[in-house]
């Protein structure tokens, strides 16, 4: 039986778990493969609680699919921004997409117990868009909805994308936000994109708080003494803070209003004892630039990320953005005044990582993969029926304009809503103003 409760809002929430096949779509019952649960919870808004059950049962459904990958559903302790807007009109469901949340668990622990490299890579090849789709199904079928809209954020988009492709028979609407994947090509044109866009966005920041790139040159210059002297800087877990992974602070680039964030995160980066001693990295500094570069809380995300651009036909990702990377010196680690980096994944990323380490090796391997299966189907994209939305953002540093428009001239009955106003996590920023914008323009 379900489990109900209500948030302090008044909101109820219905947690929903089912058994799906590792591989294929039959229910897992019938095709005998390998079952892992599918977890989500289910959002009923207090206002739409007071109309009656009759008014419950009647709403739509919409369908929320996380960034990541490797992310989990929201956990809000009251609905808020894009979700408490809308409850207003819709049940929201908030699927912990396979291998995160209360689904299967995907980290160290699983992986490893599957067996070696080989058995851990085999997989992980189940856990990309097109297997989110069919457990997104399963989860339809299992509710009772015939069909529902589904709301993609950024990796979310590349699921709805899918969702398009192979299951678009039930879906009443798509929206997507900052999340038009790139449905051909390489890995390679991604980061040829992101690491220009990034150059742009560190220029604008410095420009902003020109005294942070001295400072960020400051605390560079000490991670190199340090490393020289044979005393490496040590994150609080105790692992070395490299120069690639102090970079990483660029990831708060990405977004409005973490740009201040940075800015907070770099203005108490030193600190000095009483007795006048040598400033030193604080403590302060060293747990912001952890939880950067740490990926306990979402270990897929690392593992997996270059995969979601795997297409048939392509050459292996083989660490794109790190051989990109030579392309763009500003960013090499040697740099004078290296810039921060952005939604780049290095095998230093993975192999500095405490959490990470003992994956290395499989890492490794999965970017070597080659023979993917299709993530989308162009034709079916080609003559789309169902309406769709996306919102572009102009300066999204990790979903590129260019790419997300040559993406939309190739999906049928998609409308575009190009704005400057938001970075990548606009719909954190104004998600109401952005959800209304994309449910007008969805309207049958």
């Amino acid at each position: 039986m379900n489990e109900t409760r209500l948030l302090l809002d008044g909101t109820r929430i219905i947690d929903h778990r089912l058994e799906v096949p590792l591989e294929g779509s039959a229910p897992a019952e019938r095709n005998g493969s390998e079952r892992i649960t599918v977890y989500a919870r289910e959002f009923i808004g207090a206002e739409a609680q007071a109309k009656g059950e009759l008014h419950v049962s009647a709403l739509p459904v919409l369908l929320f699919l996380q960034g990541g990958p490797g992310g989990k559903g929201n956990r809000p302790a009251r609905l808020s921004g894009w979700m408490a807007e809308a409850a207003k009109d819709f049940r929201i469901i908030m699927l912990d997409q396979r291998g995160t949340g209360l689904s299967s668990a995907l980290n160290r622990h699983s992986l490893t117990a599957r067996g070696g490299v080989a058995e851990q890579v085999a997989y992980l090849r189940h856990f990309r868009a097109d297997s989110i789709v069919k457990d997104a199904e399963a989860l339809r079928e299992h509710l009772g909805v015939n069909s529902w809209s589904v709301l993609g954020q950024s990796y979310g988009g590349f699921c709805a994308l899918s969702y398009l492709s192979f299951a678009p028979e039930h879906l009443d609407r798509v929206m997507i936000t900052g999340g038009l994947a790139p449905v051909t090509g390489h890995a390679d044109r991604v980061y040829q994109h992101t690491y220009r866009l990034m150059a742009a966005r560190n220029a604008e920041y410095f420009a902003r708080f020109p005294e942070d790139r001295q400072r960020l040159d400051e605390i560079i210059s000490y991670v190199r003494k340090q490393k020289s002297a044979g005393a490496p800087v040590r994150l609080l877990d105790g692992s070395e803070l490299t120069i690639p992974r102090l970079q990483m602070l660029g990831m708060l680039l990405g977004g409005n209003t973490r740009v201040d964030s940075l800015h907070y995160v770099l203005e108490e980066a030193f600190t000095t004892g009483a007795d006048g001693a040598q400033p030193t990295l604080s403590d302060t500094f060293l747990a912001s630039v952890g939880q950067q570069a740490s990926f306990a809380a979402s270990p897929m995300y690392a593992v997996l990320h270059e995969s979601i651009y795997g297409l048939p036909g392509e050459t292996p990702t083989n660490w794109s953005a790190e051989r990109v990377l030579e392309q763009f010196p500003a960013f090499a680690a040697d740099a004078e005044s290296p810039l921060l980096t952005g939604e780049m994944i290095f095998r230093e990323h993975v192999q500095q990582d405490p959490v990470l380490t003992p994956l290395y090796e499989t890492a490794d391997t999965l970017a070597q993969v080659s023979d993917w299966d299709p993530l989308y189907d162009l034709e079916q994209l080609a003559r789309n029926q169902v309406p769709a939305a996306a919102a572009v953002y102009t300066d999204d540093v990790y979903v590129a304009r260019e790419l997300s428009l040559e993406t939309a001239a190739r999906v049928a009955n998609l409308s575009v809503w190009e704005t400057d106003e938001f970075h990548h996590d606009g719909l954190n920023d104004d998600g109401p103003m952005i959800l209304r914008e994309l449910l007008h323009r969805t309207e049958h």
